[in-house]
């Protein structure tokens, strides 16, 4: 008896490290189904879209991209498209309405509903937050093909609700897993071949999980029981919130070693003003303050960072205050954006700062940006760094892996494999990397 053909399932990911991790899950979930995944999108049985609204124009990139799959749909009618993620939340029922090609819609915490919905079993459109845990429904880790690092999702949601952020309403209020279950599912990973984790959270500093004792924990008590896994060798986590940096937190960064020696910790902006108008509930030297007491316990970690030019009201006080709070913290990188508004959020009614000017103090922000971001590379030149392989590099016997602090290293190591973990000479830095000389 000859088995049945395996369905194919091709999945487009959006946006950030969370939309990463979900599109795994969900087609973990899906290959219960019968489904394995495919990189060739004719092929496919279903087509998946895992969306992001954080980013300008994610609704119009999304039907730009439906718009592109008439063709297919129309050669193959019995063809199934879904729409996942956050403008699947925030669109809904509009999707259908506008590309009747798409066959199902679902939310950032319904996926677990996916398999159902596929069968015909489940409503076309579900984008409600369900009472249940999604992660309760779906299937365990498969045993795919891993690299040596890997994403776990510990906690969804944002109760901060800055002003120019849809997250609270796409991915709704702050909910942690509880340590056991994330305990679990790291010893899988670890048990597959997987070296290094990211923990991940729409604010994973927020952290507040039940522990294993059943008392609360806190990201730092999680890291250092993530840390008493044999094999496990790295961690690390994003992304953060500044007033949910705590002591024990902090301190893990000074105690811990399998803890990487890099943070990312968005500020958003340098101006007290413009910081109030975003609703970050924090000021500028209040974040300042911050950084120097992550520097005292871990004098040699790397910070990163998030700015918004030409957030409305922004002036240009402001935006030099925002230069000033750069220059006096010395990022590894940072990413950075002209505002752009969110419908539903309370900035999106405001008025806009003349585009020109944005555009004038983005270009001045990422100039100062990138000279750190070099610094800081060719301040690597002559240190020791481990370095985790992730896949062969372009030359023969070369290597390329993440050193500590996530610059992307390459290496002569004809005998190394993907997955070793290995001390490096850092000899060269590029514009975008670091070149190594591995250590006996």
């Amino acid at each position: 008896m000859t088995s049945p053909t395996p369905k194919r399932l091709f999945i487009k990911t959006y946006g950030c490290q969370m939309n990463v991790y979900d599109s795994q899950r969900m087609a973990e979930a899906m290959a219960a189904d019968g489904y394995v995944l495919t990189e060739d999108q004719a092929q496919a049985d279903m087509v998946l879209l895992n969306t992001c609204h954080i980013r300008e124009k994610a609704a119009e990139k999304l039907y730009s991209d439906l718009g592109r799959l008439k063709p297919l749909k129309a050669e193959r009618p019995d063809l199934k498209i879904g729409v996942a993620g956050c403008v699947a939340q925030a669109e809904g029922e509009e999707i259908t309405r506008r590309m009747p090609l798409v066959d199902l819609v679902v939310g950032p915490q319904a996926y677990h509903r996916l398999p159902a919905m596929a069968r015909g079993e489940a409503p076309a459109v579900v984008t409600e937050f369900p009472a249940e845990d999604k992660f309760d429904h779906l299937p365990a880790r498969a045993a795919t093909r891993r690299t040596p690092t890997a994403f776990l999702t510990v906690q969804e949601g944002c109760d901060k609700f800055c002003a120019f952020c849809v997250v609270p309403y796409t991915r709704g209020a702050e909910v942690s897993r509880p340590a056991p279950r994330i305990l679990t599912e790291a010893r899988d990973l670890v048990a597959r071949g997987v070296r290094e984790i990211t923990l991940l959270g729409q604010n994973v500093n927020g952290w507040h999980g039940e522990g294993a004792d059943g008392r609360e924990w806190g990201l730092g008590r999680l890291i250092r029981a993530l840390a008493e896994i044999d094999g496990l060798d790295r961690i690390r986590y994003a992304t953060s919130h500044p007033n949910d940096m705590a002591d024990d937190l902090i301190e893990a960064h000074g105690a811990e070693p399998k803890l990487m020696p890099y943070l990312h910790l968005p500020v958003q902006s340098g101006s007290d003003r413009v910081l109030k108008a975003m609703n970050r509930k924090h000021t500028a030297e209040q974040y300042l303050r911050l950084i120097d007491r992550i520097r005292a316990a871990r004098p040699d970690i790397l910070l990163t960072s998030d700015f918004i030019a030409g957030f409305p009201g922004e002036t240009d006080d402001d935006h030099r205050a925002t230069l000033d709070l750069i220059e006096r913290v010395g990022f590894a990188t940072a990413f950075s954006f002209k505002y752009s508004p969110r419908p539903g959020t309370p900035a999106a009614d405001r008025a806009e700062v003349e585009p020109s000017v944005a555009d004038a103090r983005l270009h001045e922000l990422q100039a100062l940006l990138s000279r750190q971001q070099r610094e800081a590379q060719e301040s690597m030149v002559g240190r020791e760094v481990g370095v985790l392989f992730e896949k062969p590099g372009r030359e023969p016997g070369q290597m390329v892996g993440k050193s500590d602090y996530l610059h992307s290293v390459f290496v002569d190591a004809p005998q190394a494999k993907v997955g070793d973990l290995v001390r490096v000479r850092i000899l060269a830095s590029a514009p975008n990397s670091l070149q190594g000389q591995l250590l006996q």
